[in-house]
């Protein structure tokens, strides 16, 4: 058994239950380490739990027996109790973040290793996220490396205000005190130009556990603290985030039944009860909590860090990825903003693409805009950037397709705000986390100015003109008949008393969009501002028609999340491209051919067709009357 147990052994022979509430309320402290590859992380956190006492006798065995096969001169080697995967034991790095629990006399701890490769910067943001303090490595014998700048300028953006420095390997250079002092005085010059201003370091060993969890004689020159010591005693405010306003971003909707309808979350920050008056956003409606319900019972105040359910007074419409805030202090909603952007995926970031955003409980579309500059984390200069690349750190501007809660995440009199301020993006089609952000401030002024609530809603418009709304999206490549057929379909809609408004793709590029033009950017923004178009037509309650080539998925898909669940009814307008190009009546194929016309969809540009289109439509098999006569029924046998 460990040790830990042989300490507390008495207690808990006593009184199991005793021991049991005091390891409960020990403090929890979050940490991650850091540094530059084969730095001597795994093996820190290794000594540091084995010293603990954290290793029970079966992976006291199994490290000895796996250091044996290491032929590592018969000493153990403590990083293998943290790189678990087989592929970090052959390379000898770590390349996955791992996580452990670990608890001393007066603090529980979650450690994050996370790694050092530079091609593994994205896991590094991934164990920081959530960490109170970070633990900076520096071999002794390299000094303060262009990773090492990386990962503190990382830990400091994201908001972690603790940091250790802790200078390893120190038996590599006989424990000299000068190697020491020179990586501090280095860094010192760094940390003060990225404003890192709480910061110690420790000279440590983790093969010989050197001021690990006790101090060394070898380095009687340092007076600080042990590594342990400083994790027990380093200064964290719990209290910071219950002293702000309340904000509960809305996990779940619980409807077990048609007499009960609670609202779950997480408590974010502040603190609530019955009778808090409360305003939910982004709808701006206000209301008052009824009751705090839990498993245990209903409570009479709730903090932020407590997981809960609310019902509410008033049957106000709230949903997953609303917030529910303090009535008098609420958070801002915008849908344009600037934000600092880490890149981790190896396709570069792609101006004007549309990607998912998640921020607190809700996702939605996003687009980046052209980067306003990158930052160079080894000189902290502004460089001009078209893009932003694998490990890229830039600030630029996002827009969203509709306004979403926010707060800035940044901010220096308290904790940062990750629940509202932080947030990743998502390519569409891989699923893949691309990057992490973290929103400054809103491009346009919406502090104190939230969403008025209007009593005429589009249902209100709908049923005024005796009609559901939609948004017919005609999509296929230039030639394929999507103009034609929409005409028709109009005439149609205007035949049975139906109001309409057909927006076209040649008509849009003469006045809305005449200042954009046919590069993949300038595509994704014309396809982005029709979107918002029709969808201001369709609050209005009307049948819209759209004719584009839309040669991308992403922004059809961009445009069918603007509008509420079967309203975007995507028509697939199928013509080979040699049928197309015989119905080249404009001559644009044939310029296109002679190089005449750049970036033409099916020449020397994509078109990707809808893998689940509303309705297809095979343009080699029905004539364009018998396609507006088959989706005029679909349109209207909607319920």
């Amino acid at each position: 058994m460990a040790r830990v147990l042989d300490q507390d052994r008495e207690l808990i022979e006593r009184d199991v239950g005793e021991w049991l509430s005091q390891h409960e309320r020990k403090e929890m402290l979050r940490f991650i380490t850091c540094g530059s590859v084969d730095d001597g992380k795994s093996t820190l956190i290794g000594r540091l739990l084995f010293d603990c006492g954290q290793l029970f006798d079966d992976q006291l065995e199994a490290l000895e027996a796996d250091s044996k096969k290491a032929a590592n001169g018969g000493k153990l080697d403590f990083s293998l109790l943290v790189d678990g995967l087989s592929a970090e034991r052959e390379q000898g790095i770590t390349i996955d973040v791992a996580y452990r629990f670990f608890s001393s006399e007066k603090r529980k701890f979650i450690v994050a290793d996370t790694p050092g490769h530079e091609q593994y910067t994205r896991n590094m943001i991934t164990g920081a996220s959530t960490a109170d303090v970070a633990v900076l490595l520096i071999d002794a014998r390299k000094g303060v490396l262009t990773q090492t700048r990386r990962h503190s300028y990382l830990a400091n953006l994201v908001g972690i205000r603790h940091l250790l420095l802790a200078v390893t390997k120190m038996d590599l250079v006989d424990y000299d005190q000068q190697a020491f002092d020179a990586i501090c005085s280095d860094y010192a010059a760094f940390a003060d130009k990225i404003g890192i201003t709480q910061w110690k370091a420790i000279p440590v060993s983790g093969v010989e556990g050197d001021n690990v969890t006790a101090r060394s004689e070898k380095t009687p020159w340092h007076s600080g603290p042990t590594l342990l010591e400083y994790l027990d005693t380093v200064e964290i405010d719990a209290s910071a985030d219950a002293a702000k306003p309340l904000r509960m971003p809305v996990q779940w909707v619980n409807r077990p039944n048609q007499n009960f309808r609670g609202f779950a979350g997480l408590v974010a920050s502040g603190r609530l009860g019955p009778g808090s008056e409360v305003r939910i956003l982004p709808s701006g409606r206000t209301t008052r909590i009824e009751r705090v319900v839990t498993f245990d019972g209903d409570l009479d105040e709730a903090v932020a860090g407590q997981s809960i359910t609310v019902t509410l007074e008033d049957e106000v419409d709230c949903s997953r990825g609303d917030v529910i805030a303090a009535a008098g202090d609420p958070p801002e909603a915008a849908d344009q903003f600037e934000a600092t952007i880490v890149w981790m995926a190896e396709d570069e970031l792609l101006p004007g693409r549309g990607y998912w955003m998640k921020i607190g409980t809700e996702t939605v579309t996003a687009m980046v805009q052209e980067p306003k500059y990158e930052v160079n984390v080894n000189t902290l200069e502004h460089l001009a950037a078209k893009r932003l690349a694998l490990n890229s750190i830039g600030v630029a501007e996002i827009s969203t397709d509709r306004e979403i809660v926010f707060e800035p995440y940044a901010n220096p009199a308290t904790s940062p705000n990750r629940a509202l301020g932080g947030f990743i993006l998502i390519d569409k089609v891989t699923n893949g986390t691309v990057a992490a952000g973290m929103l400054h401030f809103a491009l346009r002024r919406s502090l104190n100015i939230h969403r008025q609530h209007l009593e005429v809603e589009r249902e209100t418009h709908a049923a005024l003109k005796g009609q559901r709304p939609a948004v017919v999206w005609f999509t296929g490549l230039s030639g394929a008949g999507k103009s034609t057929i929409a005409n028709l379909v109009e005439k149609k809609l205007a035949a049975r008393g139906r109001h309409t408004f057909l927006l076209d793709g040649d008509n849009v590029r003469h006045g809305l969009n005449r200042d954009l033009g046919f590069t993949e950017a300038d595509r994704i923004e014309n396809i982005r501002r029709v979107g918002e178009v029709a969808r201001l037509m369709a609050d209005a309650g009307l049948i819209v028609l759209t004719a584009f080539i839309s040669p991308f998925r992403a922004e059809r898909h961009m445009v069918r999340r603007m509008l509420p669940e079967g309203e975007f009814i995507e028509v697939f307008v199928d013509t080979p491209l040699a049928e197309a190009e015989k119905r080249d009546v404009k001559g644009l194929y044939a310029k296109a051919r002679a190089g005449e016309l750049k970036n033409f969809t099916g020449i020397d540009s994509p078109y990707e067709p809808p893998e689940n289109a509303e309705i297809h439509i095979d343009t080699t098999t029905v004539t364009a009357e018998e396609a507006a006569d088959a989706i005029v029924e679909k349109l209207l046998s909607r319920r």
